[in-house]
């Protein structure tokens, strides 16, 4: 897993990985470096591009989108029943997801060392917590439900 976040880096990489850079391609990325959001849908990140880009392709979006997670730059999660989110690698994380009010809560690759252990020893089973969301309630919806 790379950490990455600047344009050129990752325009770089898509180059020396045999994609091509093209208008759209620099701006889909552009795009997710600047968004303020950490997670991002793929449909959420084509509405917010057709602003400055009418005629972007939604395809165009999710081909980036893969051959960016391909080269390790960018992961993909899903949160729920929704659309899969995308944000940028760094420090991995799992996610926990209030399934009363949608809060989302990145929890550090750390707490899940003794479960991944444990089902390597027991199952021969390597867990991947970053790619699928812990469903629960958050303090917040657990606070006032009481």
């Amino acid at each position: 897993m790379r950490t990455i976040n600047r344009l050129d880096q990752v325009l770089e990489l898509l180059r020396r990985h045999g994609g091509r850079v093209t208008t759209t391609r620099r701006a889909v990325v552009r795009a997710i470096l600047e968004s303020p959001e950490h997670h991002i849908t793929a449909i959420a990140l084509t509405d917010q591009l057709r602003l400055t880009h009418p005629d972007l392709a939604p395809s165009t979006v999710y081909r980036t989108l893969d051959a960016l997670c391909e080269i390790g730059v960018l992961e993909h999660t899903h949160l729920g029943h929704g659309a899969a989110v995308f944000h940028m690698t760094g420090e991995r994380h799992a996610h926990a997801v209030c399934h009363v009010c949608g809060a989302v809560v990145q929890v550090p690759d750390h707490h899940f060392g003794e479960l991944r252990r444990d089902l390597a020893a027991e199952f021969g089973f390597e867990i991947a917590p970053e790619h699928v969301a812990l469903s629960g309630r958050c303090v917040r919806c657990r606070t006032t439900e009481s």
